[in-house]
């Protein structure tokens, strides 16, 4: 067996982590520059390392899990959520359930609520926000940014729902009693149900065809009637009737 194989399937029994679904090439390209750049020459020896060092473990995992995240990230996109979608549940739904999938470092479900906040009163907004990473859950936890990752956002926005602190901004408490913070692998644990808006964007590139077809059911099945999934500005649903969804507007889909 082919000694990255041999590696991925480690990796699997020992985090949960399936790196078979992941594309191979960019996967294996980007931890083999990790593996060298700790001085490893092969997976073998890597694994060893990360089987017995914590640190070197969690690195590990901030790589596989890409975590690249702001506030209002690709703003046309936010702008039809709360000028087109958000409107339209509002018209059917007194309160509104969001799932943030693969929520990184927390700017996209605070994104969420503050937006969601313009529609239903705080506490008629429950987010639930997952990633496979346990680091930056409790990164996104505490709510501190600096100021590049908030760039977007509207300065009486910024005003209205962060105390800004020299260069850092922090989430008022408010907006963070919103989100609910859960670890989920999307390739692996069973999915919530009855979701008015699903919001998972920038990360099923990442994936095969075969895990992002898998995906794709997952989250159809988890939409509440109704319910509308928002997917990032590189990850077109080609064809959507396979899933049961069909297209909203560019980027948002419904159940069909």
């Amino acid at each position: 067996m082919e000694e990255y194989q041999a590696f991925i399937q480690k990796v699997h029994s020992k985090t949960g982590l399936d790196l078979s679904l992941y594309k191979e090439a960019q996967m294996k390209r980007r931890l083999t520059s990790l593996r060298n750049k700790r001085g490893f020459r092969t997976f073998d020896h890597y694994f060893d390392a990360i089987n017995k060092d914590q640190t070197l473990l969690q690195e590990f995992l901030d790589k596989v899990t890409i975590n690249v995240s702001e506030f209002y990230r690709n703003p046309s996109r936010w702008s039809v959520l709360e000028k087109e979608i958000l409107p339209k549940l509002k018209a059917k739904k007194d309160k509104i359930k969001i799932w943030s999938a693969a929520c990184s470092t927390g700017e996209e479900p605070y994104t969420l609520a503050i937006i969601a906040s313009k529609f239903w009163q705080t506490t008629e907004v429950d987010i639930l926000a997952t990633d496979i990473d346990d680091n930056v859950i409790a990164r996104a936890k505490q709510g501190i940014y600096n100021e590049r990752a908030v760039q977007d956002v509207p300065e009486e926005m910024k005003k209205r729902h962060f105390i800004q602190q020299g260069n850092t901004y922090k989430v008022k408490e408010y907006i963070k009693q919103c989100i609910t913070y859960k670890k989920h692998n999307l390739l692996a644990d069973k999915y919530p149900t009855n979701m008015d808006l699903i919001v998972c964007r920038n990360v099923l590139i990442y994936f095969t065809e075969e895990a992002k077809n898998s995906i794709y059911h997952h989250f159809s099945k988890s939409l509440a009637d109704d319910g509308v999934f928002f997917v990032g500005s590189t990850e077109q649903i080609f064809r959507p009737e396979k899933f049961d969804l069909r297209v909203m507007d560019t980027f948002f889909y419904t159940r069909k």
